[in-house]
């Protein structure tokens, strides 16, 4: 079943800080680490930071069928610079599953696929 994921994202002040190029650098850094898992994930940047939000600045929407390998490339993203020196925090995470509802229809109740 399709999973998808809204990560809502903050980047600190101490992130804007830093030189463009340096935050050219980690940004390229963790475009490795997503790249890594693009075959099971689609991954899918965008800034919300001049837009209306209230507590995030960017968020991420993610697809993938496979959870596991959604959580290992969350796993790595947290281990990775920006994260652990306080740059970026995630700060929420709207999770859906694609046509639930009808999976429910057809596997448990056995009812015929519209």
């Amino acid at each position: 079943m399709r999973q998808m994921m809204i990560v809502l994202v903050e980047f600190y002040p101490s992130w804007l800080a830093l030189p463009r190029e340096e935050r050219r650098n980690y940004a390229s850094s963790l475009q490795e680490m997503i790249n890594k898992y693009s075959s099971e994930i689609s991954v899918r940047f965008f800034d919300a930071e001049a837009l209306p939000g209230k507590d995030y600045t960017d968020f991420v929407v993610c697809e993938t069928d496979d959870i596991k390998q959604y959580h290992f490339m969350w796993e790595e993203i947290r281990d990775s610079e920006p994260y652990t020196k306080g740059y970026m925090k995630i700060k929420d995470v709207i999770m859906g599953l694609e046509n639930a509802f009808q999976s429910y229809e057809t596997e448990a109740l056995r009812m015929p696929a519209e």
